[in-house]
């Protein structure tokens, strides 16, 4: 092997995506990433107004609620939403990568990536507890 990498098709990255499709992901990235950090920063500064301390804790997340706390400006709320936005973008990377190997017809990483996005949806599932 002479250690050459294979050559891309113009317009391409070497995954087989497009740069649009990279470009694309890296918008989505950046957008989710700035809307996590303007939501702990705002659940922060509530926090501060209201004098609660961050080392004493916090409230379970209760996805049922979480709108009507966001109305009421409780800090849990934008804080949960920070969060919820942190772990969403790399799950919609994945999601949008899926959408363009399918586009390209490339099974395999569909499937791939298919399979993460199922490892996650077990992480999460396993974790969330239902009341009734």
């Amino acid at each position: 092997m002479t250690g050459a990498r294979p050559s891309t098709a113009p317009g391409t990255s070497s995954g087989g995506r497009s740069a649009t499709d990279e470009r694309l992901i890296g918008r989505l990235l950046i957008a989710v990433t700035y809307v996590a950090v303007g939501l702990l920063s705002v659940g922060v500064v509530l926090m501060i107004v209201d004098g609660i301390s961050p080392l004493g804790g916090g409230p379970r997340l209760d996805i049922a609620t979480v709108g009507a706390h966001l109305l009421a400006r409780e800090p849990a709320a934008f804080l949960w939403l920070g969060l919820m936005a942190v772990i969403a973008a790399p799950i919609g990377r994945v999601i949008v990568a899926a959408v363009a190997f399918a586009r390209d017809a490339d099974w395999l990483m569909v499937g791939i990536a298919l399979g993460i996005l199922a490892v996650i949806a077990i992480g999460v599932g396993s974790t969330v507890t239902v009341t009734v």
